[in-house]
């Protein structure tokens, strides 16, 4: 994942703070720990990454709205209060750049095409599976990403909230800043539109 380049933290974590919550990281953080910063980047860089790649498509839209996620967090550090756990202020931020940047290109995900997705060619299989499975992987990898790419927006954003963050109902609901029932709602239909999408691949 070639998005740290422009943005690393100064220092590297050491081994007694990985058991220390988000939350605790961020508040050092606001008082001027930068091994706390760099521990949360550490443990978030990975899934919001990914977020953002499978929510737009292409890693150089991916790249700057990464950059601009943890720019974010840098600026506003000072008035951070705990009112929920990190990762839903993470993904709140992440949330508005992503509607920010829809807004930007005048047309959503479509606009986005840079030629730079990811070949389905390059997605790591394994040396024993036989050639008639890795083509089956690579089918079905390939349905998937067009399934949830042609999930409505609001769809698609639970989906990965919950895949990729790992986030429950509830937690998702915060971060879209809707209700729990729409939220599990949206949920429960992407997955099952993904489900209904794969059964001809399956």
């Amino acid at each position: 994942m070639a998005v740290s380049a422009r943005f690393q933290p100064a220092t590297v974590p050491s081994e007694m703070t990985l058991a220390v919550p988000d939350e605790t990281l961020m508040l050092r953080y606001r008082d001027g720990d930068a091994e706390a910063f760099a521990l949360l980047y550490e443990r978030h860089k990975g899934p919001l990454y990914r977020y953002l790649l499978r929510h737009c498509g292409f890693p150089t839209v991916a790249e700057e709205l990464f950059q601009e996620v943890w720019l974010n967090i840098v600026r506003s550090r000072e008035q951070y209060m705990v009112q929920a756990k990190f990762s839903t202020y993470l993904y709140r931020i992440a949330h508005h750049r992503l509607i920010d940047s829809y807004r930007r290109q005048r047309g959503g995900p479509g606009m986005w095409d840079d030629g730079t997705g990811p070949a389905v060619e390059d997605l790591p299989l394994s040396e024993t599976d036989t050639p008639e499975n890795q083509l089956h992987t690579r089918t079905l990898v390939t349905r998937l990403m067009e399934l949830i790419r042609a999930l409505p927006e609001v769809q698609r954003e639970a989906f990965l909230l919950r895949e990729e963050a790992g986030m429950s109902i509830e937690e998702i609901a915060m971060t879209t800043g809707v209700e729990h029932e729409t939220a599990k709602s949206r949920l429960r239909y992407a997955i099952n539109r993904l489900r209904r999408g794969l059964v001809e691949v399956v």
